[in-house]
């Protein structure tokens, strides 16, 4: 393996500081930065997902960011057939693939495969929708408990979503998730290849990073950004209506929740969902370089570690 062909992942919870240390290994590598947040895909997205400006895809290329749109679809088996291509292209370039975000699955799926299940039917994901806003998450665990126990065992049934994508596979498909994930093939990236890094923040410091950050997204227009996404309709079962903070400054728009209420709980929400990112990564890559964004290496050391397989 060739060093400009031996990818980077950057995993870290949401304003960790990992598209500033992206750019940092791109100018030291020659690198391009590959996306991996569910969000950021999103062309309708620009600020509230804190998509890289114009100033930083100035410094190196940048793939899959903001190229879906705000009615799309956008799986783990969608990204990682787009990874695939840009691996692909990177390779021909002669550029370092940088691959850095925040969704967990994105990850597992790159460097643990993913199992190749049949798209779900329209029909199948509305009547999903509609089981999830009659029933929450109670109606999909009841099914599962009852007609898929080993799948329910295995996920978060905290988590709807992720309750719901097994409901709707067992119903596409009538074979349990669980099954589908036991055939699984070789991932894309072996991780024995790869150079992974680890943003592991502390919470206090994350929590003032984050506060800091949605100031300065309200300062950016992102409550201009909700207004234009919702000029069409809102309709929250849509994976791109997911942006934290999205809700709560549309219900202001609206006129149905103060300012600084919707702001309080905007913030509240992310601290939460880094909560959450923080554990995903914590328990599933611990044979990760952990970096403290606190005391970032030096361009010697970042040398160093990313010359890990050259």
């Amino acid at each position: 393996m060739t060093p400009t062909s031996v990818p980077i992942l950057i995993a870290g919870a949401t304003a960790s500081g990992k598209s500033a240390l992206a750019l940092r290994l791109a100018a030291l590598t020659d690198g391009c930065v590959i996306n991996a947040d569910a969000i950021q895909v999103y062309d309708c997205w620009s600020v509230l997902s804190a998509r890289p400006d114009a100033s930083e895809t100035a410094q190196a290329p940048h793939h899959l960011y903001g190229h879906m749109g705000k009615y799309d679809t956008y799986s783990t088996g969608h990204w990682l057939r787009e990874v695939a291509t840009c691996l692909q292209t990177t390779q021909d370039a002669k550029q370092r693939p940088i691959i850095i975000g925040g969704t967990g699955l994105y990850f597992a799926a790159l460097t643990q495969g993913l199992a190749e299940i049949p798209p779900t039917p329209d029909s199948i994901r509305a009547e999903g929708n509609r089981r999830r806003i009659a029933q929450g998450k109670n109606g999909f665990i009841d099914d599962l408990a009852r007609e898929d126990p080993e799948t329910l065992a295995k996920i978060d049934v905290n988590n709807p979503a992720r309750l719901q994508r097994a409901w709707e596979v067992l119903r596409a498909t009538g074979t349990g998730l669980s099954r589908w994930q036991a055939n699984t093939p070789p991932p894309l990236v072996d991780p024995a290849q790869a150079v992974r890094l680890h943003l592991n923040a502390d919470r206090d410091w994350l929590a003032e990073r984050i506060e800091r950050r949605f100031d300065l997204m309200m300062d950016q227009g992102a409550m201009e950004e909700v207004i234009a996404y919702s000029a069409d309709g809102w309709d929250p079962n849509l994976p791109s209506a997911q942006a934290i903070g999205a809700k709560e400054l549309l219900q202001t728009h609206q006129g149905t929740l103060d300012l600084d209420k919707a702001i309080t709980l905007a913030k509240d929400q992310t601290r939460q969902f880094a909560k959450r990112q923080r554990t995903w990564f914590r328990k599933r890559m611990r044979d990760w370089t952990v970096i403290d964004p606190e005391q970032m290496p030096s361009d010697q050391q970042l040398h160093k570690i990313a010359s890990t397989f050259s």
